[in-house]
């Protein structure tokens, strides 16, 4: 059985979770076994049909004044608690803050090893279990991210449960036919020293405006090459035309160029757009690890052997400040 950690906001679980939900199931298949989810604390009432849409039909929710609030180990104590009464062959859990602290402590509680950024399943090729592993005692092999995001590692998890956190936007979350779903309700038993750090407050967060970005099938991208803060125009009208959102690199905020929710990267957003423009971007290991996901890369540059272009799916050597005038030109003559 893979045991799958959903968080939860006020509108159900998180889209991340719901793609590590999606990646639960697809190990499940490869095991022969089923997945069930596990909420602790909150639990918001849409979340039963959501998690049914996901094919999760028994969901696990840890109750009782310890999880009233955050705390990394005294949620471990929970998954740890849920693991014991379930005897899940793996533990997945999203790539978010949370996830990874979270995982981090079960995998020191049961002292296994601890695969972060997973972004599939690896191959079998060695007779030592390989993907089919997490059933069945042999050893589970996934593919993570490494270096920001700049390299991918096969790395065997040889003992059970198998924990692991999914790269966040590596899955695309994938309804299915609802199911029935059954909710079991537990207290797990902390210790004092679960509870010593926790979240004691909270603010309201500052307004999140990266949405566009993030959800956007289309993005086009600036970096360094625009030359300054008035060097956006041709790729924002480039964005405007193909129904996309506009994202920077790291160095076009840090000089105030453009505001930081339009940052992607390793400090910024992560995309997953079915196009991602880059232009006037070398492709730093940073600004890799937030577009690495996308479909299909285009880059601008006057630097052939830079980063962006030697990774990119397709590529233009030039100046972006002739190439994207160019492009739009076209696309407005074309739709007269």
């Amino acid at each position: 059985m893979i045991l799958t950690l959903v968080e939860t906001d006020a509108a159900g679980a998180t889209e991340v979770s719901l793609e590590a939900v999606t990646f639960g199931r697809t190990l499940a298949r490869r095991t022969g076994g089923t997945v069930h989810a596990l909420v602790v604390g909150a639990y918001p009432g849409e979340l039963v049909d959501q998690l049914a849409g996901h094919g999760i039909g028994e969901v696990h929710h840890a109750t009782g004044e310890a999880f009233s609030a955050y705390g990394g180990a005294v949620w471990a104590a929970a998954v740890q608690a849920a693991v014991a009464a379930t005897d899940a062959g793996a533990v997945v859990a999203p790539g978010s803050p949370r996830g990874l602290e979270v995982m981090a402590h079960l995998a020191a509680r049961l002292d296994v090893p601890m695969a972060a950024n997973v972004v599939g399943l690896g191959t079998d090729d060695d007779g030592d279990g390989g993907a089919g592993g997490a059933g069945d005692g042999g050893a589970l092999r996934v593919t993570r991210q490494v270096m920001g995001g700049a390299a991918l590692e096969e790395m065997l998890l040889p003992r059970r449960p198998a924990v692991l956190t999914v790269a966040g936007h590596a899955v695309q979350a994938e309804q299915v036919p609802p199911v029935p779903v059954t909710v079991r309700e537990f207290a797990p038993e902390v210790t004092e020293a679960d509870l010593v750090t926790r979240v004691v407050s909270t603010e309201p967060a500052a307004p999140d405006l990266s949405g566009a970005l993030t959800s956007a099938k289309v993005v086009v991208g600036a970096g360094r090459g625009a030359g300054g803060a008035e060097g956006f125009a041709g790729v924002a009208e480039l964005a405007e035309l193909l129904g996309g959102a506009l994202g920077v690199s790291r160095v076009v905020t840090s000089m105030g160029w453009r505001p930081h929710h339009e940052q992607i990267g390793q400090t910024g957003s992560r995309i997953s757009p079915d196009l991602y423009i880059a232009c006037g971007i070398s492709g730093a290991i940073q600004h890799w690890a937030g577009c690495a996901s996308s479909k299909t890369i285009l880059a601008v540059n006057t630097d052939e052997a830079a980063p962006m272009v030697t990774k990119a799916t397709y590529a233009v050597i030039g100046d972006m400040h002739e190439v994207v005038p160019a492009i739009n030109a076209e696309i407005r003559r074309r739709r007269g």
